[in-house]
């Protein structure tokens, strides 16, 4: 009888949340594909390159750096031969979607190898699996460090041809 009690709390429990969100296991979905994504780069597993949508921008930290996928792919080549690329984490991540869920857009915060970074993206919901259609990475820059980061940029770029 008691462990009937504890499964029927249990039940109630999850139908609350569920109630309380009813997007809850399609958000859950989303984080999964996502953060799997993430792992497949710190781990240059081809299953990265197969999450994109074909025609997929990538956005880096860099102003130089818009890149269609094939672009992209090219660049990241080096990092997938020696088999080391970057590893990001998600410290939060908020997920948008529409109504028909058919799109998905989601920001995040990302412990990275360059500390904090910000990213957001939209995916596309192929009805089959999720798809990347666009990534664009940011560094997290605190406030009271603005001026001196800008100034530097404005430095460094002031000297380029």
């Amino acid at each position: 009888m008691k462990h009937l009690l504890i499964a029927a709390a249990a039940a109630l429990m999850m139908h609350s949340a569920l109630a309380a969100d009813p997007d809850a296991e399609f958000r859950q979905q989303v984080n999964s594909f996502v953060d799997s994504w993430h792992d497949d780069a710190a781990n240059t597993r081809p299953d990265y390159w197969e999450k994109f949508t074909p025609d997929a921008v990538f956005i880096g930290t860099d102003k130089s750096e818009v890149w269609n996928y094939k672009e992209f792919k090219a660049w990241a080549k080096r990092f997938w031969d020696r088999k080391k690329a970057w590893s990001f984490t998600a410290q939060k991540r908020n997920v948008y979607f529409s109504p028909d869920k058919k799109y998905v857009w989601f920001d995040e915060q990302l412990n990275t190898q360059m500390g904090t970074c910000q990213a957001s993206g939209v995916l596309l919901n192929t009805g089959k699996g999720l798809k990347i259609e666009h990534y664009q990475l940011s560094l997290a820059v605190p406030n009271p460090l603005m001026e001196g980061f800008t100034k530097t940029i404005r430095d460094f770029e002031a000297k380029q041809p």
